[in-house]
């Protein structure tokens, strides 16, 4: 069910992004400095491209810098968790080497309880 809601969105999306595209197909110029600096330095470079372009190239460019914003916030979180997982891994082996020194009790009730738990 929730493939169908999924595609059903994706269809919805499509369908949106498409009749945007359609509504602006006019061109439009885009300059790299306004016209008064452009002319002061001497640099006047500009690009002729379909308006929904420019929306569609704007959305992908939020979206980028989005997900690098957050990749940079979330830094903390991934180290702290890399470190407890190397922690872990150091206690664990610490106390398989424990266990291993350690002579096995006289008692089987004492045994049964000490030895590890197996997976199933």
């Amino acid at each position: 069910m929730i493939r169908y809601l999924r595609y059903l969105l994706l269809v919805v999306l499509a369908i949106v992004l498409l009749t945007v595209a359609l509504a602006n197909r006019e061109a439009v110029t885009l300059n790299a400095l306004p016209a008064d600096i452009a002319a002061f330095a001497n640099l006047n470079f500009g690009l002729t491209v379909p308006l929904y372009m420019v929306i569609f190239a704007g959305i992908v460019a939020g979206l980028m810098i989005g997900f690098v914003w957050e990749w940079f916030r979330e830094h903390k979180h991934r180290a702290t968790a890399a470190a407890r997982a190397r922690e872990i891994k150091r206690l664990e082996r610490e106390l398989e080497l424990l266990r291993r020194a350690k002579p096995e009790p006289k008692d089987e009730v004492l045994a049964l309880l000490d030895r590890p738990a197996k997976a199933s």
